[in-house]
């Protein structure tokens, strides 16, 4: 589509200023990549999306206000060319952005993701000219024209669920110039018609690291992505696949979240009520609060990460005061209340001792010095996957 003049001359000055912030901030090192943000336009990669208002409803909802170039071309265009995470859909239903409706809650299943994020995963991967490139999450196509215009679009390959958000990326995609490899797949399996690549970078996160993109990995390429769960604790990782089909790596610092891929999503577990009503009356003080875990700080946040690998199966919720973690796949249960004082009682039961399993792994870490990301390395082979400290109980990731 032919855009105005004073539009693209906007969007190129927003784009110079846009590279300008991220080279200032450590992002843009690399002259190949500058050269792509300052030509790749953002903009015709999202004409629509979702932005929260800075007041929720009286529920406590966070209001998304539904932002286009018809309805407000300022603020459109200026979030297009901010380093933000613009959401385009909510619960996988894709809106008619030409009148679209301002939404209450949900849960973001597509996004542009922030540019500097692009741009470090593009970085952490080590993607360098003549690797052949399998990306994970095509979203709304603007990450994968930075790698083509960095790379050349004849190794690039990127594959989306969602065969509504890939019609519209490669549309995007074309119009701009852009033709690399697209499909309509799940990620978890990868995409064996383009493989061997030397390069997989998954923009979605998965609870443990799919054989398949093992196995689609040449000896010695590398495969970078996001490991999350039902406790929504999340690391990055980056494996070097070896000879042999096994593949290993430490994982990465920062504080980085991707959706998870839809087949890994949590399941739902009804009435936290229904399951605490089955609890032991007895109650028993708690060596350690489940703030340990769910503050928002990168220690908790990494802390989450290893509770959520010894126990793949548990979620958690807050319901008033009281914590709730549930196992679907076990029964068992445990709720934590505060006694009044700063502390807390727990009632637990089922088969697993789920507050009590939490606590041992708090001690562990606690003894072991608080060991950050980097020093713990993740190794996938035919015998599983297995997050290791040297000082710390072996810990296994889920059956992918």
């Amino acid at each position: 589509m032919t855009m105005p003049i004073d539009l693209e001359t906007d969007a190129a000055r927003l784009r110079g200023a846009m590279a300008e912030d991220l080279a200032a901030r450590g992002f843009l090192d690399d002259p190949g990549w500058r050269a792509a943000v300052e030509t790749v336009p953002r903009h015709r990669f999202v004409p629509g999306f979702y932005l929260p208002a800075d007041e929720c409803d009286g529920q406590g909802l966070t209001r998304w206000q539904p932002v286009t170039a018809a309805r407000d071309h300022g603020r459109w265009l200026a979030a297009a060319y901010s380093d933000a995470t613009l959401i385009t859909q909510f619960d996988g239903d894709e809106p008619g952005w030409e009148s679209p409706a301002e939404r209450l809650g949900g849960a973001p299943t597509s996004s542009s993701t922030l540019p500097s994020l692009v741009l470090r995963m593009w970085a952490d991967a080590d993607v360098r000219e003549g690797h052949t490139v399998l990306e994970i999450g095509t979203g709304t196509g603007y990450s994968t024209a930075l790698a083509c215009e960095r790379l050349g679009f004849g190794g690039v390959t990127s594959i989306e669920v969602d065969p509504h958000r890939l019609e519209q990326a490669a549309s995007a995609l074309h119009a701009c110039g852009y033709t690399p490899t697209l499909a309509v797949a799940d990620g978890l399996y990868g995409y064996w018609p383009e493989a061997p690549f030397d390069r997989i970078v998954a923009a979605c996160s998965f609870r443990a690291v799919p054989p398949a993109l093992v196995a689609q990995t040449r000896p010695g390429g590398k495969i970078l992505l996001t490991l999350s769960g039902w406790l929504y604790g999340y690391a990055r990782v980056l494996l070097t696949v070896a000879g042999d089909g096994t593949a290993e790596g430490r994982l990465l610092g920062g504080t980085v979240s991707f959706m998870p891929a839809r087949t890994h999503a949590a399941p739902a577990f009804g009435n936290p009520a229904h399951w605490a009503a089955g609890l032991p009356k007895e109650a028993r003080v708690a060596r350690h609060g489940p703030e340990r875990i769910n503050a928002v700080t990168e220690a908790a946040f990494h802390l989450r990460f290893l509770v959520q690998s010894a126990l793949p199966d548990v979620q958690s919720t807050t319901v008033g005061d009281a914590v709730h973690l549930v196992d679907v796949v076990s029964g068992s249960a445990a709720v934590l209340t505060p006694d009044g004082d700063g502390g807390w009682w727990v009632r637990e039961g089922g088969p697993v001792r789920l507050w009590e399993s939490v606590e041992q792994v708090l001690d562990a870490y606690d003894a072991a010095g608080q060991p950050g990301p980097g020093a713990f390395t993740l190794c996938v082979h035919d015998g599983g996957q297995h997050l290791r400290h040297p000082q710390l109980p072996c810990l296994s990731l889920p059956s992918s």
